[in-house]
C-alpha cells in the first residue's frame, strides 16, 4: 500500500483522492475475498463479475469504459473522477454485503448478485444525474456500446 501511496503522491494526486483509492483498494480486496470463498477461482470468473458490477451502473465494462476515457495501459480507476468511484465503491460494497448474507458458492449465482450489487449503483447514478442536472458518461457513451 505504501508504494501506491508513494507512486500516486509522486503523479500529483491529491492527499483526499489517494485516500479515497487506497480505501477503495481494501475495500476491493475484501470484496475478492467474499467471491473467493464463494468458489470463484479463475480470474476469468472475477473479471466478469467487475464487468458485470460496471455494466450494471455505467452500462460500460471495463474495456469500454478505458476506450470511453481514452486509456490505453493506464489504470481505469486512477483515472475516474469521485462520484465514479463512488460509484464504482457503491456498486462493489454492495455486491459483497449481498453476497456475504446470501452465501452463493457458484459463477451464476455470484453473477446474479453482482448485476443487483451493480443495480444499486446504477439507481444512485441515475438519481446523482437528475439531482445535478449531469449526464455521467452519456456523450460517448452511446456511441461505444453500439460499435
Amino acid at each position: 500500500m505504501q508504494r501506491a501511496i508513494d507512486t500516486y503522491r509522486a503523479k500529483d494526486y491529491d492527499e483526499t483522492w489517494i485516500a479515497k483509492r487506497i480505501k477503495g483498494i481494501q475495500e476491493r480486496k475484501k470484496l475478492t475475498d467474499v467471491w473467493k470463498y464463494g468458489g470463484i477461482e479463475s480470474n476469468l470468473e472475477y473479471t466478469m463479475l467487475t464487468n458485470k458490477i460496471n455494466k450494471s451502473w455505467s452500462r460500460f465494462t471495463a474495456k469500454q469504459y478505458k476506450q470511453y476515457k481514452e486509456l490505453r495501459k493506464e489504470s481505469l480507476r486512477d483515472n475516474m473522477t469521485d462520484i465514479e468511484i463512488a460509484l464504482t465503491d457503491l456498486g462493489e460494497l454492495t455486491t459483497r454485503n449481498i453476497a456475504l448474507s446470501e452465501h452463493h458458492e457458484r459463477f451464476k449465482e455470484n453473477l446474479k448478485v453482482t448485476q443487483r450489487g451493480g443495480q444499486v449503483a446504477n439507481d444512485a447514478r441515475k438519481s446523482y444525474e437528475q439531482q445535478t442536472k449531469s449526464l455521467l458518461c452519456q456523450i460517448k457513451m452511446h456511441l461505444i456500446i453500439n460499435t
